[in-house]
């Protein structure tokens, strides 16, 4: 389908619309079945974890046995006397703490408690090692075409089994959008870094999905443009595209790729998060119109909070698209000169680009590939989960209303939150990125 030069009619009319379709961009957050979730924001079960926080602001410890002794609690070897589903002889090394198990994951005590104090690391785990730090995403190939290599760039280091009890990656596939199947194409690359100054979080690898090409200007089969068609158009997950109020609506996606992932939580979760950051070509020529490509994380089942399943949204409940209030690295002043025919905007400086296009350099989106381009800052979205409880979660992305003008997503630094408090769902900026 070919987009209308049209379009530059009703963009000063419908840009009026962006600030309607925007929030506060320095939002942060510390605090197989599509089931639709309440738009609140809404809390997951409390946990039994400690209250010492640990890395990221995201962990805390337990009082539990270290280096991997054993703690009964005067519970004979084949009873469960926390409750926590694992027994001396299925090697609970602190039967007397249900945050402490084979099934738990381990927390990485990096920052004072309350007090002031450091707290004593433990062996939540207990494999007899003490807050040890698992990096699985060293050398991946850029091409590696299996789904559990996708879920290491993401640094999901750990799989599980269905007889067993831990936690970790049960099932990985690619699939389209819908969950049908794919497999790998130039569509995901494994990347050391997001262009000049877009870093990994975590680990040595970050995960991009395109409804373009998964891949750096310079790497083998590069798109080498704006536009690189991979597939054709298939059905879109229920409720989804997903419109924005005020702006034009689209019904067809095309060029989907998506991760899915079924995994098990650690028995010490009550949530857990991942890092991402969107990039699109749509900016700005086609800023709310129906042609907004858009980026999920669609979640089975479906935490309360959710929209449709998808849990990554802004605070108007907008998809991650060039319509989220998070999209601001972008040059207003760029080839289409998005600032002039901006009927809503304020004048120069202008408010909509605040983080400039350093992050655009190196990428494919600086203009090296043709045209103008604009992404979002690095960001986190959190969920709740129980412990110990299976779930399947869909990164996917797909371009809207046609083939052309294609949009990236790198993700990054998925974590197990074991604070023992609620988690809601939400989205917001990292503060410090690396």
């Amino acid at each position: 389908m070919k987009r209308s030069a049209l379009v530059w009619i009703s963009l000063g009319l419908s840009l009026a619309a962006v600030g309607a379709c925007s929030a506060a961009s320095d939002q942060s957050l510390f605090d197989d079945d599509d089931k639709e979730g309440s738009n609140s924001q809404s809390n997951g079960a409390g946990g039994n974890g400690g209250s010492t926080t640990g890395e990221g602001g995201l962990f805390n410890p337990s009082t539990t046995g270290g280096g991997g002794s054993s703690i009964n609690c005067d519970n004979p070897p084949d009873g469960d006397g926390d409750g926590d589903g694992f027994t001396q002889l299925e090697g609970d090394c602190n039967n007397c703490d249900p945050n402490a198990n084979p099934g738990a994951v381990e927390v990485i005590v990096t920052e004072p408690d309350g007090d002031g104090g450091m707290k004593a690391p433990a062996d939540e785990d207990c494999d007899g090692e003490i807050d040890e730090v698992e990096v699985c995403d060293t050398a991946l190939p850029v091409d590696d075409p299996q789904p559990i290599s996708g879920a290491k760039a993401m640094d999901i280091c750990q799989q599980a089994t269905p007889g067993d009890k831990k936690w970790g990656v049960l099932e990985a596939a690619y699939v389209r959008a819908n969950g049908s199947a794919s497999g790998a194409t130039l569509q995901v690359g494994i990347l050391p870094n997001f262009g000049n100054n877009v870093n990994v979080q975590k680990g040595e690898r970050l995960l991009a999905l395109s409804s373009g090409y998964g891949r750096l200007p310079g790497d083998p089969q590069e798109c080498g443009s704006q536009s690189c068609f991979t597939s054709s158009g298939s059905p879109p997950p229920p409720g989804f595209p997903q419109d924005v109020v005020g702006c034009a609506g689209g019904s067809n996606i095309n060029d989907d790729i998506a991760l899915q992932l079924k995994m098990r939580a650690p028995t010490n979760a009550t949530g857990y998060r991942y890092l991402f950051k969107f990039y699109s070509f749509e900016f700005p020529e086609y800023v709310c119109t129906n042609y907004n490509d858009q980026y999920i994380a669609l979640v089975d089942p479906a935490p309360m909070g959710s929209i449709n399943g998808n849990i990554s949204f802004d605070s108007n409940s907008n998809p991650v698209s060039v319509n989220v209030a998070f999209f601001d690295v972008c040059d207003p002043n760029g080839i289409f000169n998005y600032a002039s025919v901006c009927g809503g905007c304020k004048p120069a400086p202008n408010p909509y680009c605040p983080s400039g296009t350093a992050e655009l350099m190196g990428n494919g989106f600086d203009g090296v590939w043709f045209g103008d381009a604009g992404g979002t800052s690095w960001l986190q979205t959190l969920a709740p989960i129980g412990p110990g409880e299976e779930f399947m979660i869909r990164f996917a992305i797909w371009d809207t209303g046609d083939s052309a003008l294609d949009s990236t997503v790198v993700l990054d630094g998925f974590e197990w939150i074991a604070t023992g408090g609620e988690v809601t769902v939400g989205t917001g900026t990292v503060p410090d990125p690396k």
